[in-house]
């Protein structure tokens, strides 16, 4: 496969730029882009060779347009390799998983340190056979690389229902054995997989499905970067640049000026962070379009520095007697809710227990991201049908070499992964799913099994559109928690399970699909794709309930708010008449929205804000609240305008040849330095390294003696004092 030529890359958007007119005329740009929608990622200014490349600059700075079909990437060294990865990356995520702030060690890791192993393995092993299989085919190929990140990351991302062991293990005091854990585990991670089939044709192959973040990993294979130590200061030496809260600094009693500007439990109107890990908490601001970037910071403007404030100050929901920005639940004496208090002895709901204790509160941002969650659900739906009702239609008819996409006319040459390899996956996983909530007294019914997978596969596509266009993914944790909430009350087992398959089911359907993307721009064969993901997430979820177990029995205080290096585990309120019901108008709020906007195109077609408004990323863009804060959006939405906007603009060139791989080498630096900086530097003597000397100087605890960092109220209660109603 040919790749990029970095000094080439100014001559190439040169010629582009010259050819701009004539390809105008000679090729429909809404055929060219497969897109039967205003696509706002399409800029006209650099549409370059419509018919031998892709239509959109970022693609065509990552992504090579020829193929190599003879390059091996299905070989012997590149599953050993990615083997390796896949027990590495997913067992290293669920370590941290449990930390806050949590480091997700991306796939960019993997990439980076698999490439010198890859060319060590061709230059010291053998050229022999084994049987039919090659030990060493030859130099190492980028596909052979694909396939090795492919297998690292699949299964990269903690389990979510390892999230389900561990609440059973600490809140109900319930250790089933492994077989429960480990098909629970493999059913909710690869049921979604089954309708990649499906989710290919309308996700993968048109080429205005871009997925952003796949061009971080392709622009990193065409140019390998080195990576950078600077988080050893934000991550270890000197922490309060990754928590600059100034102002709090100054005043660090003023409660109100600590929950304005603190970053902990406040609004985090200091605005400054010098940690990647902070401005990256959300994702890569490099990678992220400039306008799904505004929409993100237009909703965290609106819902969390204008609209919190005033609910907080004015003591809607109590909130005054709690934090105006935290992760905890809390009774009405302002304690964490002591859940054990109103559950019967087979973890079902006590209601007269529940009656006799307390109402359930939450902090005024936790409360309003509920509602957010509750538009964005419907304002998916119908953004979907208005904008991408064509779209779906038409991909629904069109197969992959109908594609006006170089990439995919490129990938049709390749044997397709047959429908009843999805089918066979289906099955299994279903019957896995069965067998978990059947045999163990999970409280589960089988129908309501169904019910949740039908709801996450409705979701797939319109999700799956809005990711792969703007980079960001809508969830489905909020919504299927209301729907068992309501449908089956009193059963937090069930609810946690509903709430695993709903959701996850389609998020990782998204993931198989973005990784099938990554595979379609770098022309690795879909069934080497296919079995490579399938293999790795099983290794990758088995993996992950050792690391979990582990850490159970070996580190003290696991999941309690004090843990001393930050593993806190971070983890029927909406009836008419209760505290938070005023939600529940978020649903028509987030319906109403799209139609509004629909209409109003209509009327001003030229209008820039309503081409670039988008209202399911604006209602879910903020959905990381609590606990990120404004120190996870406000710096991310800056540095993504200058990137994404002003140097793209100003300096394109520029942009095209370095975005990419900076993202890539700044997510990496990160990664690697918390793995070096917990390894070497906090776990060995238990936390003890430099406790009397760096941990304690002025820059590592400044940040802790405010009341931002301790969580200060407004409004505090005498001894037996409650607040809330009187009834409930």
């Amino acid at each position: 496969m040919a790749t990029l030529d970095q000094t080439s890359l100014d001559d190439k958007f040169a010629d582009d730029s010259e050819k701009h007119q004539v390809h105008l005329a000679e090729v429909d740009i809404a055929e060219a882009t497969g897109a039967a929608f205003d696509d706002p990622n399409l800029d006209k200014d650099h549409l370059g060779n419509l018919e031998d490349d892709s239509p959109y600059p970022e693609v065509r700075a990552a992504v090579s347009n020829t193929d190599d079909p003879d390059m091996p990437s299905n070989t012997l060294r590149a599953w050993v390799l990615g083997i390796i990865w896949a027990i590495i990356v997913p067992g290293l995520n669920q370590f941290f998983f449990f930390r806050y702030p949590s480091v997700f060690i991306t796939g960019l890791v993997a990439q980076l340190l698999s490439f010198p192993m890859g060319r060590a393995w061709a230059a010291i092993m053998p050229r022999v056979r084994i049987g039919s299989v090659e030990v060493n085919p030859g130099p190492f190929t980028v596909k052979e690389h694909v396939l090795v990140v492919v297998m690292a990351s699949v299964g990269a991302g903690s389990a979510y229902a390892t999230d389900i062991v561990a609440v059973q293990r600490v809140f109900y005091n319930q250790q089933w054995n492994f077989g429960y854990q480990w098909m629970i585990v493999m059913s909710t991670q690869l049921i979604g997989f089954s309708i990649g089939g499906v989710a290919r044709r309308f996700l993968v192959d048109p080429p205005s499905m871009i997925w952003p973040a796949s061009l971080v990993n392709t622009a990193l294979f065409n140019t390998l970067h080195q990576t950078h130590v600077w988080y050893f200061f934000p991550g270890y030496i000197f922490q309060a640049l990754g928590y600059f809260s100034w102002v709090c600094w100054i005043a660090p009693d003023n409660v109100p000026v600590n929950q304005m500007f603190g970053y902990f439990h406040g609004m985090g109107m200091s605005l400054i962070t010098f940690d990647w890990s902070q401005i990256a908490y959300i994702g890569s601001p490099l990678a992220t379009p400039w306008w799904a970037e505004m929409n993100v910071g237009a909703g965290f403007l609106f819902f969390f520095w204008f609209l919190t404030p005033i609910l907080h100050y004015t003591n809607t929901w109590y909130a005054e007697y709690m934090p105006i920005s935290s992760r905890t639940s809390y009774d009405n004496t302002a304690k964490k809710y002591n859940v054990s208090r109103i559950l019967n002895e087979d973890a079902t709901l006590n209601m007269a227990a529940y009656k006799a204790y307390s109402p359930l509160f939450l902090s005024t941002t936790f409360a309003l991201s509920y509602g957010l969650s509750f538009a964005s659900i419907t304002s998916t739906l119908v953004h979907a049908f208005l904008y991408f009702r064509k779209q779906i239609w038409l991909q629904a008819r069109r197969s992959l070499h109908e594609q006006p996409d170089i990439h995919a006319r490129l990938m049709s040459r390749y044997p397709q992964v047959p429908e009843w390899w999805y089918v066979t996956i289906f099955l299994t996983m279903f019957a896995f799913g069965l067998a978990s909530i059947l045999a163990w007294p999970s409280q589960f019914p089988w129908y309501a099994f169904i019910v949740s997978l039908i709801i996450s596969f409705f979701y797939v596509i319109p999700i799956g559109m809005i990711q792969a266009i703007t980079n960001q993914q809508v969830g489905l944790n909020v919504i299927t928690e209301l729907i068992i909430g309501y449908w089956m009350p009193g059963r937090p087992i069930a609810m946690m399970m509903f709430k695993t398959w709903g959701y996850i089911t389609m998020a990782q359907a998204l993931t198989f699909t973005s990784d099938f993307k990554l595979g379609h721009y770098m022309k690795v064969p879909p069934r080497a794709m296919f079995f490579a993901q399938v293999v790795c997430t099983i290794i990758a979820g088995t993996v992950q309930l050792g690391v979990q177990a582990w850490m159970f029995t070996n580190i003290e205080g696991m999941c309690e708010d004090d843990q001393k290096n930050g593993f806190i585990c971070p983890s029927t309120q909406f009836s008419h008449g209760q505290i938070y019901y005023g939600l529940v108008f978020f649903f028509l709020v987030g319906a109403l929205a799209p139609v509004i906007t629909y209409y109003l195109t209509k009327l001003f077609p030229n209008s820039p804000v309503l081409r670039y408004l988008n209202w399911p990323v604006l209602f879910s863009g903020t959905g990381y609240i609590p606990p990120a804060s404004a120190v996870n959006y406000v710096p991310w939405t800056i540095v993504g305008f200058i990137f994404q906007y002003v140097i793209r603009r100003r300096h394109f060139a520029w942009w095209a040849k370095y975005n990419y791989v900076l993202s890539a080498a700044l997510d990496a630096g990160v990664a690697v330095s918390v793995i070096i900086i917990f390894f070497c530097l906090q776990f060995p003597k238990n936390n003890e390294i430099g406790i009397d000397t760096i941990q304690v100087w002025w820059g590592n605890s400044v940040f802790l003696n405010t009341a931002d960092y301790l969580g200060t109220r407004m409004r505090t209660l005498a001894k037996g004092e409650t607040f809330g109603p009187a009834t409930w």
